[in-house]
């Protein structure tokens, strides 16, 4: 009985620590670039925005407070879709329940990035709601840092969990006063006090979070390359440089400023183009897919072993499927709008001076249909979803062979 009582134990004792193991994700250094590994083995994010909003609903709806059978039915019919284009990793927000990640996990390979805005969007601070977040604010201070903490403590030790995300392009709401998307604000440092307290905040963040969660990398993200010379200074421990980038078919010396101002991987947390031509005013997929193309190519050439920066750990593509309500966010949500937003010459295609090129609710990889009373709805896949399926085969193994990691060194305790 004895012995039969000492084997259980053996066998809980085994089992604890087979499952502790299955979360450890490390960033490491070797001679070719930065490496993320997973239970020891080298992974490149192949990732995608992913969100689920049916046609007439906004930012309000989430799937997550849908009947358990709608769901899955929505995961069942969208991960294969993902999986099958090569798809490894998803960027989600912190209201997805820890079981929704892990069955994504478990039934599809597929991990997820963890986005907590940190206050991108406004915070509740004792009750009041500030819709324009003041990092020097004690008081927002300590309500950020608590609600991050609470963010690690519930989902730790989440099978599927790659990677903690903190914000989404919080430097640009430094000057913009909505949630929606506004011309890219110039460097003018017009905001450096607020910009310092700002990083400095993540940088306290990701501290915290490392003394309940020392298991998963942190990145901050950030919208382009502003204040990179603060964030260089001020977030040391952020683990992950994330950043939202859209610069057109290419993203020029984004890598390499990255690699002398601030030695850390990146991963670019958001990049694509629209498939809208605001020119001809008619959807224009191919040049979508084009764009969508030459990013890919600069993200794995600059993967370890690529041949260039080597800094770059993966990148998500901005984004899955359209979303009908970005333009007016609280309007006109059942007519997929046209208005175009912003500027950016980087997309040639349909640029022209002095007028907004960008359309907001045309950057799904997919057209999105009419949804039922379940709110369920077909995906129509445009030609850059097929482009990258194709790319994703023959770049992807690539890279992975390239990686050595014999002489890989922990650059993270």
């Amino acid at each position: 009985m004895k012995q039969t009582f000492a084997f259980l134990i053996f066998l809980f004792i085994l089992t604890f620590c087979a499952f502790s193991q299955t979360n450890i994700v490390n960033v490491k250094k070797a001679n070719n670039g930065f490496i993320l590994e997973v239970k020891d083995k080298p992974i490149f994010i192949v990732g995608m925005n992913w969100d689920y909003y049916p046609v007439g609903t906004n930012y309000k709806y989430s799937l997550w407070q849908q009947p358990i059978k709608t769901i899955k039915k929505a995961l069942d019919y969208e991960m294969p879709l993902l999986k099958k284009m090569g798809v490894n990793t998803i960027r989600q927000y912190a209201n997805i329940p820890p079981e929704w990640i892990k069955y994504i996990y478990e039934q599809y390979g597929i991990y997820t990035v963890l986005n907590h805005t940190f206050g991108r969007y406004g915070l509740n601070v004792n009750g009041k709601w500030e819709a324009n977040t003041d990092y020097s604010n004690q008081q927002v201070k300590e309500t950020l840092l608590k609600e991050v903490d609470s963010v690690v403590i519930k989902y730790k030790s989440t099978p599927g969990l790659l990677m903690y995300l903190l914000g989404n392009e919080n430097n640009y709401g430094l000057f913009w006063q909505s949630a929606e998307t506004e011309n890219i604000p110039v460097d003018n440092r017009k905001s450096t006090i607020a910009a310092i307290q700002l990083y400095k905040l993540f940088n306290e963040a990701v501290i915290k979070m490392k003394k309940v969660d020392s298991n998963h990398p942190i990145a901050i993200c950030n919208g382009d390359l502003m204040y990179l010379d603060i964030i260089a200074k001020e977030c040391t421990n952020v683990d992950v440089f994330g950043v939202n980038i859209y610069r057109g078919s290419s993203f020029g010396d984004a890598f390499e400023k990255i690699k002398i101002t601030f030695n850390k991987p990146v991963m670019f947390t958001e990049f694509g183009a629209d498939a809208f031509n605001e020119i001809t005013k008619t959807e224009d997929p191919k040049n979508q897919a084009t764009i969508l193309i030459e990013n890919w190519k600069e993200v794995y050439a600059n993967a370890a072993g690529g041949g260039r920066a080597q800094n770059c750990i993966g990148g998500f593509t901005f984004q899955f499927s359209d979303g009908w309500w970005k333009s007016g966010q609280d309007i006109n949500l059942e007519k997929h709008d046209s208005t175009a937003s912003w500027s950016n010459g980087g997309y040639k295609y349909d640029f022209q001076k002095r007028a907004n090129n960008m359309n907001e609710e045309w950057f799904g990889i997919c057209a999105k249909g009419d949804a039922d009373k379940k709110g369920l709805y077909n995906l129509y896949p445009r030609v850059a979803y097929y482009a990258l399926k194709r790319l994703n085969k023959e770049y992807n193994s690539n890279i992975l062979k390239s990686i050595s990691y014999k002489q890989a060194n922990l650059i993270r305790e």
